[in-house]
C-alpha cells in the first residue's frame, strides 16, 4: 500500500492532466467526527452580535475583521442570512458561510488532521520541499441559502513566485450536485493564471475582470464524506448547485460541510507581499 497519502505514478499523471484528483477515504470517521463536533462547539459559543461580516466571492470583503482572520478563528455569514431588519432570519447554525482562516494553527482537532503524516506525505509526493499551510476554512454550504462560489483559481489569492498553491478540499459530508459539490474545468490549469487578487492601502481588488466561462465545460466532482479533492492552484473551479430548479445556490434541504486547506511551498519560492 505504501505510505498513506503518497500519490502513485498514475495518480500524479491524472493530477497533472486534469488539474485535480480525488482521494477517497482520505480522512477517517474519527477525523471527521472530531472536526465536526469541535465546529459545533465553536458555533454554539459564538455570539453573532459580535460581528455581521458577510462573505461573498462576488463582493470581496475589505474590513479589518476579514484581514485579521488570517491569524484567528473568525465567522462569516451568508449573504442572505439577514433580513431587512438586520436580524438573522434563521438560527446562527444555519446562517454561517464559513469559519476561517487559522483553524489549522489554533484548534487541536483541525491541527491534528492538517499536520498529519498523510497530509505531509501527499504534499511531498507532489514535489513540495517545505510545504506550509497558509489558510484553512470550515465551509458550511447551508441548506436553502448556501451561496454560489464563482469560478476562480487558488493561485489568484495565495500567490508565490514560482506559483505553488495547492488546495485540499475535504468532504465532511457527502457532496453532490444537489447540495453544492465542487465543479471544475478539467485541464484548465494548463492555461495559466488569469488574474490576481491584490491588497493595497485601499483594500483588496482583482487586477483584471474575470473571464467568462461556458458552464457546459464544468464537470461535477461528487464525493463521499472523507474524500479529499486535491486542486492545482491554476485549476478553474467553483461551487454551486447545478439544477434548473435550484439555480446556483444550495437550496436543497441538506447541508454540505467541508474543510479546506491551501498550501504553498516555502523552499525556493517568494511569497507575494500583495497577497491579502
Amino acid at each position: 500500500m505504501g505510505i498513506v497519502g503518497n500519490l502513485t505514478a498514475d495518480q500524479l499523471q491524472s493530477f497533472n492532466s486534469q488539474g485535480y484528483i480525488v482521494l477517497e477515504s482520505f480522512a477517517t470517521d474519527d477525523d471527521i467526527d472530531a472536526m465536526v463536533r469541535r465546529m459545533d462547539q465553536l458555533v454554539n459559543d459564538f455570539d453573532p452580535s459580535s460581528t455581521a461580516s458577510i462573505f461573498s466571492t462576488k463582493n470581496q470583503l475589505t474590513d479589518d475583521y476579514f484581514f485579521e482572520s488570517a491569524e484567528k478563528i473568525s465567522f462569516f455569514f451568508e449573504e442572505k442570512a439577514f433580513g431587512d431588519d438586520g436580524k438573522l432570519k434563521q438560527p446562527k447554525q444555519l446562517s454561517l458561510n464559513k469559519v476561517g482562516h487559522a483553524l489549522h494553527e489554533i484548534e487541536p482537532a483541525f491541527k491534528k488532521f492538517s499536520s498529519s503524516n498523510k497530509v505531509s506525505s501527499l504534499m511531498y509526493s507532489l514535489g513540495y520541499k517545505r510545504p506550509v499551510i497558509m489558510q484553512s476554512m470550515y465551509i458550511f454550504k447551508q441548506p436553502g441559502i448556501g451561496g454560489e462560489v464563482v469560478p476562480h483559481q487558488d493561485n489568484s489569492f495565495l500567490y508565490t513566485e514560482p506559483q505553488t498553491c495547492t488546495g485540499l478540499w475535504l468532504a465532511l459530508e457527502d457532496a453532490t450536485v444537489l447540495n453544492g459539490c465542487l465543479w471544475a474545468i478539467p485541464g484548465s490549469h494548463k492555461k495559466g493564471l488569469v488574474r490576481r487578487f491584490l491588497r493595497d492601502e485601499d483594500g483588496v481588488k482583482f487586477d483584471r475582470p474575470s473571464p467568462s466561462y461556458d458552464q457546459k465545460d464544468f464537470v461535477p466532482i461528487e464525493v463521499k464524506a472523507g474524500s479529499l479533492v486535491v486542486i492545482h492552484g491554476d485549476l478553474i473551479h467553483q461551487r454551486f448547485v447545478k439544477t434548473i430548479l435550484f439555480g446556483f445556490e444550495n437550496q436543497s434541504q441538506k447541508s454540505r460541510h467541508a474543510y479546506s486547506l491551501h498550501v504553498v511551498d516555502t523552499d525556493g519560492c517568494q511569497w507575494a507581499p500583495e497577497n491579502w
